[in-house]
């Protein structure tokens, strides 16, 4: 739907159920989900595709990538849910890969989780987890185009906090190192991997066998690939 939207510029809701041979129950909630990430402003009937001048500030290029091979993300998130335990400190990043394993921790069945996290999106939908699990917001820098929080002041708090697990994706892997096009995305992993008890890196096929500008850390520091 944001890719139609994208390319329309301006949509009714009409048109997109016709487009989509979807109900009107199915089309307003897409579109409730597409306005919440500011990919799209409301009118009256429709939808407008929020085209920034400049494409680093606007947070549709982060829905963008949420929705590329998003299936693939959901079956990933389904397979590293289950590696988390009862009571585990959960590190998840900002990528839109572990978005999708917040969603899937959010229905699972954990009495408690803490979730430790630099993802906007994660934060935003916390109110939406068991009231009695327990959220830790890095504070610091915010990246428009990360859609999340960055910089010194994030490190310095990821170094007071014990982390069972980190879940994080990349922009690469190879047979020798994880690797991303962030520098300062690259900084902070460095950081919740070296204090994580377990390190799982969630990429789906698209990711292997590329490199990034910037190395995250060898291959073999992962405790496992999920692919």
């Amino acid at each position: 739907m944001l890719a139609y939207v994208k390319a329309k510029k301006t949509c009714t809701v009409a048109e997109l159920m016709e487009h989509f041979h979807a109900s009107s129950a199915t089309v307003h909630r897409d579109i409730a989900e597409l306005a919440m990430r500011d990919a799209v402003e409301r009118v009256r009937g429709g939808i407008i595709f929020n085209d920034a001048p400049d494409s680093r500030q606007n947070p549709s290029g982060y829905m963008e990538r949420a929705v590329a091979n998003r299936c693939a993300k959901r079956e990933l998130a389904k397979k590293a849910v289950k590696l988390v335990q009862e009571g585990d400190i959960v590190f998840l990043d900002s990528s839109t890969t572990i978005y999708e394993l917040a969603l899937a921790l959010r229905d699972a069945d954990f009495a408690h989780l803490t979730v430790v996290t630099n993802s906007i999106p994660v934060m935003n939908i916390f109110r939406k987890f068991p009231t009695h699990w327990s959220l830790i917001g890095l504070g610091g820098n915010y990246d428009a185009q990360l859609n999340s929080i960055v910089g010194g002041d994030a490190i310095d708090q990821l170094s007071k906090i014990n982390i069972t697990k980190a879940f994080i994706s990349a922009f690469g892997v190879d047979d020798k190192n994880v690797t991303t096009n962030h520098e300062r995305q690259a900084d902070i992993l460095r950081r919740v991997l070296a204090s994580a008890e377990r390190r799982y890196l969630v990429v789906d096929k698209s990711k292997l066998n590329r490199k990034g500008v910037y190395r995250i850390c060898a291959r073999g520091m992962m405790d496992a690939i999920i692919s």
